[in-house]
């Protein structure tokens, strides 16, 4: 994954589909498709399925890299085997936005920490990231407050597209020895042009601005301060009345990690495997400890954890504020309290 020469390229549509086509016919290859009128990250099989011009996943693209359910390992009593279980088949995730790099960057960060985590590693190690900077801005993307509208200065990506203009001209951008290779079989792509760098600036200055459909009154770096002197601010209770405590807000979170850990036995109670599935601390007992103690039993303890766990524990932690802008909290939460944008500026309030 380490960065190496940069080298920027220009394709058109046509040939990029040309492109994508002999990719998948030698590569595992994940891209965003449509889904009953939602976009989603799937397995693709031709080129003419995939849409670049998508505005936001449903979930995430971290679900390859951290899924929603996984094999941690086997056991068998009758053999005293005990077998680690990983998933490391090299595999490309195409057509990223930015906000959905960072997060899984930031994710990289937090899973090497300390005891690292080999599973989610074994995956990431396996894994060639194309980015797409954003051509159909969501109409909850906030990404361009939190400073993650474009792949300008990105890291954590392997080749970045960006289309340039109405003519479906996209710039190639490989910035390791993964994108080098995927790049060096576009057979049809040429050198950029002094102009098309020119027009690729454009579009990462337009989207600075229309990524920010709403509108952060602090700086990201602000919130850790903010949050630190807002624990008893009444926003959290005033929400919290609304909240069902379903844990979407937490599902469809790209910077979101906690998972829980179950052991699943077969029918003699000698053999089984052990699971790894997605939890999320909004959820009524995630909090909740043998002998039936909940260290957050309330609703509103577990709304404001969320936003301290966004703008301030993590930032504590790895010096990254863990909302990246994506927007698919506020588009998942049905009584409209799960806006980090409202929220923060609230805080404002004396």
């Amino acid at each position: 994954m380490g960065v190496t020469r940069q080298s920027v390229k220009s394709v058109s549509d046509s040939a990029l589909r040309t492109w994508v086509d002999a990719l998948v016919r030698t590569r595992t290859l994940y891209g965003v498709q449509e889904r009953e009128e939602r976009f989603v990250f799937d397995r693709l099989e031709r080129a003419r399925d995939l849409r670049l011009d998508y505005d936001v996943t449903l979930l995430p693209p971290k679900k390859y890299f951290l899924p929603q359910k996984e094999v941690l390992s086997t056991f068998d009593r009758y053999t005293m085997k005990f077998e680690a279980v990983f998933e490391a088949e090299p595999f490309v995730v195409f057509g990223v936005h930015p906000y959905d790099v960072e997060a899984i960057r930031q994710l990289d960060i937090i899973f090497r920490k300390d005891n690292a985590d080999a599973h989610y590693l074994a995956r990431r190690e396996a894994a060639t990231i194309v980015a797409l900077d954003v051509e159909t801005p969501s109409k909850d993307v906030f990404a361009g407050c939190m400073g993650h509208a474009t792949g300008k200065k990105l890291d954590g990506f392997d080749l970045l597209l960006t289309r340039i203009d109405d003519e479906g001209t996209y710039l190639l951008d490989s910035r390791t020895e993964k994108g080098h290779a995927l790049l060096d079989e576009a057979a049809a792509a040429t050198e950029a042009t002094a102009e098309q760098l020119k027009l690729r600036r454009a579009v990462w200055q337009r989207n600075g601005e229309r990524l920010k459909q709403h509108k952060l009154e602090l700086h990201p770096s602000d919130l850790p301060d903010l949050l630190t002197r807002s624990e008893e601010h009444p926003v959290w209770a005033e929400k919290a009345e609304l909240c069902y405590s379903c844990g979407a807000c937490n599902l469809v979170c790209p910077t979101c990690y906690c998972f829980d850990v179950q052991d699943e036995m077969e029918w003699d109670l000698a053999r089984g495997k052990r699971v790894r599935t997605w939890d999320g601390c909004m959820l009524a007992g995630f909090a909740e400890v043998a002998g039936g103690h909940n260290f957050r039993d309330q609703r509103a303890e577990r709304y404001r954890h969320r936003y301290y766990r966004k703008g301030k524990y993590s930032y504590d932690m790895i010096g990254e504020i863990s909302c990246v802008g994506c927007g698919r909290c506020i588009s998942a939460c049905t009584v409209e309290i799960a806006n980090p944008v409202e929220i923060f500026n609230r805080l404002l309030d004396k």
